[in-house]
């Protein structure tokens, strides 16, 4: 079959990609094994912000009364509304109405230009396409490689998500992004869960001020935190797991494994279009072409593994290969947020980051606490200045709305504004984001 475009890999990305093109007339095929719309709106971004939401709720709440926490109906709503059930006949009937071509199966490229999908009955079939390949696949999760822990029935997020009864207790081994979300909400719900990580702080790509904060709200709640702790065992006996560490044992009924992630580029037929079939990742250019009428959008890019990346990334090939200019890929301001409770939310480079540049480095901190009788959690602000330009280069807000109040500080660094002027800016009063003015007052 000849077609246009074709799309392996339909997240959120992709699946923009795919239906744009099939709307504006380019005949189109997208290609997926899995469920289409991706790993966001079914094991990651959609469904864990469910729980995290109902989580907030019982905080607030005890902060009034005494409640029971109830998780069943978290699960319904996982499972009917954000989910329909792990179906993704929705997404699959709105790339067909738009015009494109559904192909469910494994896509390879078996030369350039062409893709090869094995259906789930191991049929094949070629597609031909005219104007180029979009490469979409995301990434899956990965474990550690720590002695037993592939013989045991650890849980990943995907497993977390499907959760219709809640376990007595739970260790986590990983305390990056995905790690701490799940830790704290699933700890609302009355578990008593331990988080293992290898950092010698939770969150080690943030701030340390923000990595600071988070530990301090878990163990205001009772999480138990084992920092710069290698896991370097794991057994599990039936009833439970144990995860032996060089100071001790964790014991848990039950084990999430949330360490990091794998991109999905193994046996994708690189080699037929010059790109190394044993790369970890595909760097593009400034229009996301990593070869010859090939383009590689989201997780696999090393860009961010964020769907808001993904999509952004995909309205960039949308106008290359539509034939409108630019603007390409501009990765300065690229905000980022933790859904804890504090928020954790950051954008562009660290003060650790951008000195390890070379740049002459400003900094100023502040506490969002100055708004504390209107927030429900509180925490620092860092602003992070390019001295010799006079211009912000990183932030970080920690607290209630932390990933709102970072939309200014992201478009603060995307247009380069000058701190002088954003200084004079008006702040509306009392707001969260007011609390960014006396920090900037202090980078002057």
């Amino acid at each position: 079959m000849e077609c246009d475009v074709v799309v392996i890999g339909l997240g959120p990305g992709g699946e923009h990609v795919a239906g744009s093109l099939a709307k504006a007339g380019l005949s189109v095929v997208g290609v997926d094994e899995r469920l289409v719309g991706g790993e966001c709106p079914y094991y990651g971004c959609i469904p864990t912000k469910m729980m995290i939401a109902a989580a907030d709720r019982l905080r607030i709440a005890r902060q009034a009364a005494s409640v029971r926490p109830d998780w069943k109906p978290v699960a319904d709503r996982i499972r009917d509304e954000a989910t329909d059930d792990w179906n993704d006949q929705v997404a699959v009937d709105r790339l067909v109405g738009a015009g494109g071509v559904f192909a469910r199966g494994r896509g390879r490229i078996s030369a350039p230009g062409t893709v090869t999908v094995t259906g789930p009955d191991g049929t094949q079939t070629a597609y031909t396409a005219r104007r180029g390949i979009v490469l979409n696949t995301g990434t899956s999760p990965s474990a550690p490689p720590v002695p037993g822990l592939a013989d045991t029935p650890y849980w990943t997020n995907r497993d977390v998500v499907r959760l219709t009864e809640l376990p007595a207790s739970l260790a986590v081994l990983g305390g990056g992004a995905i790690g701490c979300e799940l830790a704290q909400a699933l700890a609302s719900f009355g578990i008593e869960v331990t988080v293992i990580e290898v950092a010698d702080r939770l969150l080690a790509v943030e701030e340390p001020e923000a990595s600071a904060a988070v530990a301090e709200a878990f163990a205001a709640e009772g999480i138990r935190v084992r920092t710069a702790a290698r896991a370097e065992r794991v057994e599990h006996d039936g009833d439970g797991f144990r995860i032996y560490l060089a100071d001790g044992v964790v014991t848990a009924e039950r084990l999430l494994v949330a360490a990091g992630r794998r991109n999905n580029l193994a046996d994708l037929g690189l080699e037929h279009v010059g790109l190394d079939p044993q790369a970890r990742v595909l760097d593009p250019d400034e229009r996301m072409r990593v070869a010859d009428g090939v383009w590689a959008i989201g997780d696999i890019t090393g860009k961010g593994a964020f769907t808001h990346m993904s999509m952004y990334q995909a309205d960039i090939v949308l106008r290359d290969l539509t034939g409108e200019d630019g603007p390409w890929a501009d990765y300065r301001a690229v905000g980022r947020v933790t859904f804890t409770a504090p928020e954790v939310g950051s954008v562009g480079l660290t003060e650790t980051a951008a000195r390890e540049r070379g740049l002459n480095v400003k900094t100023a901190t502040g506490d969002l606490g100055t708004r504390g009788w209107i927030a429900a959690e509180a925490g620092p602000i860092k602003l992070v200045a390019d001295a010799d330009r006079g211009v912000l280069i990183g932030g970080t807000v920690v607290g209630s709305m932390g990933g709102e109040v970072l939309s200014a500080l992201v478009t603060a660094i995307h247009a380069e504004v000058p701190i002088a002027t954003l200084v004079g800016m008006h702040f509306a009063y009392p707001t969260f984001h007011r609390a960014l003015q006396p920090v900037l007052r202090a980078l002057l």
